[in-house]
């Protein structure tokens, strides 16, 4: 491993530190592999969840107030919008029966 880190310090550091000190150390993922490797389904699904679970880690979630009114808003804003939409629907089927009788 990495001279910078005695081995006993070695179970302390997170995967990606080991990762990465095994990578300076020219071995696991210095060459071969790669993008282009074709790994398996059940490797390639690890993969995935991995990084969905890392993106979901970056999320800043709302407080539960911050949810509360950014919910209220929301559906403040669909009901004028659906006013606005039923009114001009009313008044021009109003005016299509004035026009066409």
């Amino acid at each position: 491993m990495n001279d910078a880190v005695p081995a006993d310090a070695e179970e302390n550091l997170s995967r990606r530190d080991r990762k990465r000190a095994k990578k300076a150390d020219g071995g696991d993922g210095a060459k071969g592999g790669g993008k282009r490797a074709k790994k398996s389904f059940f490797a390639r699904a690890a993969l995935f969840y991995r990084q969905i679970i890392a993106e979901l880690r970056k999320v800043v979630w709302p407080t539960r107030s911050e949810l509360m009114q950014y919910t209220s808003v929301v559906v403040t804003f669909v009901v004028v919008i659906m006013g606005i939409v039923a009114g001009m629907d009313y008044g021009l089927s109003k005016l299509s029966l004035w026009i066409f009788g």
